[in-house]
């Protein structure tokens, strides 16, 4: 709560808030000497227009008290007599989009029903990468909901929403949003998203959001017509303006900032935020603003518990260090490594970034045990050393993938994984990914291996839609194969609707990709509800490679039931004999099958225990759970999930 002049309470230093009697409005303008607040009585087009003049106070800021509007409004604001009116910095909601009038909203006016809901942990969490405009049909909160049971049902802790605060355009990523405190108008209404989010809960979801402060938005940023110094001139940004944590005039746009976080997590009782592209927040000075963004989004769910993750493409563990030992003091740092050396094991390819990744078994034993592979050691593509030692830090720290966004649209065409490699080898890759102990991440389809592209889309017009088109061709001209003027041209233009359209799911294919969807309910399954797997402890585990295509995982248990994961990218594997003692039975134990990828349910020839009189076998592009049971018992192996 802060409080401004001595006397009025508010929420946030920043925006329009509803108090006793009327409305609050509060704007930083430190550039003018005149604000005036221009609204309309309600939301009606009957309504009356007001003309109210802002107070000046300290430091640049503005402020007005009007008993004649309430919640609905819709307002702007004039700077120094200009004939623009323009919207809110801090608006809460854009009708009309990042260049119309801004709406009061009421967050207090939602009747939430989560009272129970005590959010998310560190451990036990399976996240889902969501694109709303994408995820259904219609592209909204309300036709999401609808999928949230399902998505609980086989397996899922958490959604992550991809960036909603608005944007010019009738669709795109979200990642140049320009009104950071409005979902956008293209999902439905605010409290739509705070609908899908109490629901959520009921069902055991969780939602965290994808926020981005490393960048505004090239197009419909109106921050700096009241601030010059909301941007900062010594570093200009790859995606567009950067925000000034540490120059002149600072404060305010730290304050506006930490105002957002608290915003997301308060108003919509989110869990959780994943900051993008943490790499290129700019901020010399200290406190860093990310520690700062931290404390503030823990303070603001107090009582509840809320699940933190980064993007960093340096993959630097300061992001997850405490802040006692110069850390961030986040949750989870996205593993690049993990992905990057799968996709190659996956698709023979290691062109650009890939090419210092090959997807080779040791490669997957280094993941399994340390997360990142490249932990100081030099990168011959980027030409300089990468990473970061992971030495203390629990495997929950590191959140691992096959598939997110920018990924599977960075194939171009963007195809899904699973088209680009065979089923057998897709779900072998699966077993060790989703058993492995760090948190898995699926991107939205995963699950029932969506047939549905992810391209980048951006509705642009003139030359933004042409720069933008250019500037996505010159970035994939990095590999190789897509560098020539044929492939170049073969690229989907990002302002076309129907590329946006048809990456879009169908969920049909829950049905007719069934043995995959099986697969991952299993899985996920599996992960839950063996006692070994859920603890995520890389240090209660060993790995060792079984030559250059395969390895294998030993989970220690206290009572000698060890599960031993084994994985085979390769042809048959004949392990005879077989000298690596992760191999060896505890005393008094044989190894039993506990699940295998080749079940028929999964469109595999059978599962077979891969432990023979001889020694061991290993199907091709397989991989087998084994439980040390005592001998005089056989482990009864997880049912598998009902036919979709």
């Amino acid at each position: 709560m802060t409080t401004i002049e001595g006397s009025l309470h508010r929420r946030l230093p920043i925006g329009a808030e509803v108090s006793p009697g009327g409305l609050h409005f509060r704007v930083w303008a430190p550039d003018h000497h005149q604000v005036e607040l221009i609204a309309n009585s309600d939301s009606s087009k009957e309504s009356r227009s007001l003309t109210v003049a802002l107070r000046s106070e300290e430091d640049g800021y503005f402020s007005a008290f009007e008993a004649r509007l309430k919640a609905g409004a819709r307002y702007g604001f004039r700077l120094d007599g200009q004939s623009q009116v323009l919207p809110d910095p801090a608006s809460r909601f854009q009708p009309d989009g990042p260049d119309g009038l801004s709406q009061v909203v009421d967050p207090a006016a939602f009747s939430w029903t989560d009272q129970s809901w005590s959010g998310l942990g560190a451990t036990g969490q399976v996240i889902y990468e969501m694109h709303l405009g994408t995820f259904t049909t219609e592209g909204t909160w309300r036709a999401a909901a609808d999928q949230l049971a399902e998505l609980r049902r086989i397996g899922f802790t958490a959604l992550e929403i991809l960036p909603v605060a608005d944007f010019p355009g009738r669709f795109g990523w979200g990642y140049d949003g320009v009104c950071l405190f409005a979902p956008t108008r293209l999902y439905g209404l605010p409290d739509d998203f705070r609908r899908f989010v109490d629901q959520a809960h009921h069902c055991g979801l969780g939602v965290i959001l994808d926020v981005v402060y490393n960048h505004f938005g090239p197009v419909g940023n109106h921050l700096p017509k009241f601030a010059a110094n909301y941007v900062n001139k010594r570093a200009p940004g790859e995606w567009g303006a950067v925000p000034n944590f540490d120059g002149a005039d600072s404060r305010p746009v730290r304050e506006f900032v930490l105002a957002n976080v608290q915003h997301w997590i308060a108003e919509y009782h989110l869990d959780g935020l994943r900051f993008d592209a943490t790499q290129a927040v700019m901020d010399s000075s200290e406190p860093h603003i990310l520690t700062e963004l931290v404390e503030t989004a823990r303070a603001a769910a107090e009582p509840r518990s809320i699940f933190l993750t980064a993007e960093n493409e340096p993959q630097d563990v300061r992001m997850v260090r405490p802040a006692a030992e110069g850390g961030h003091a986040m949750d989870a740092v996205w593993n690049d490594d993990f992905h990057h050396a799968a996709l190659v094991r996956l698709t023979g390819h290691n062109e650009a970034y890939y090419s210092d990744y090959r997807g080779s078994a040791a490669e997957f034993v280094a993941a399994v045990k340390r997360a990142f592979l490249y932990q100081g050691q030099r990168s011959n593509w980027q030409k300089k050393p990468r990473g970061t030692l992971t030495t203390g830090l629990p495997a929950t720290a590191f959140v691992h993938f096959l598939q997110n966004h920018d990924q599977v649209a960075n194939s171009a065409a963007g195809a899904r994984v699973g088209k680009m490699t065979s089923p057998g080898r897709l779900r072998a890759m699966t077993a060790l990914w989703l058993l492995s102990p760090q948190t898995p991440l699926f991107f939205q389809g995963q699950e029932f291996a969506s047939s549905s592209p992810f391209l980048f889309f951006a509705d642009h017009e003139g030359d933004q839609a042409r720069q933008v088109a250019s500037g996505r061709g010159k970035f994939l001209s990095q590999f190789p194969s897509l560098k020539s003027e044929a492939a170049q041209r073969a690229l989907p233009d990002p302002a076309e609707r129907r590329n946006f359209e048809r990456c879009r799911l169908d969920f049909s294919e829950r049905q007719s990709h069934g043995p995959i969807y099986r697969l991952h309910q299993d899985l996920l399954r599996l992960r839950r509800d063996d006692p070994v797997f859920r603890r995520q402890r890389s240090d209660l585990l060993d790995a060792a490679p079984l030559g250059p295509d395969g390895l294998v995982v030993r989970y220690f248990e206290d009572q000698g039931c060890d599960r031993l994961l084994v994985v085979n990218f390769g042809i048959d594997l004949h392990q005879t004999p077989c000298p690596e003692p992760l191999l060896a039975l505890p005393r008094e134990r044989s190894w039993q099958l506990l699940w295998s990828s080749n079940r028929f349910e999964y469109g595999g020839f059978g599962p077979l225990n891969p432990v023979t009189d001889e020694g061991w076998l290993v199907p091709g592009e397989s991989a087998a759970v084994l439980i040390a049971a005592p001998r005089e018992k056989s482990a009864e192996a997880p049912q598998t999930s009902e036919s979709s």
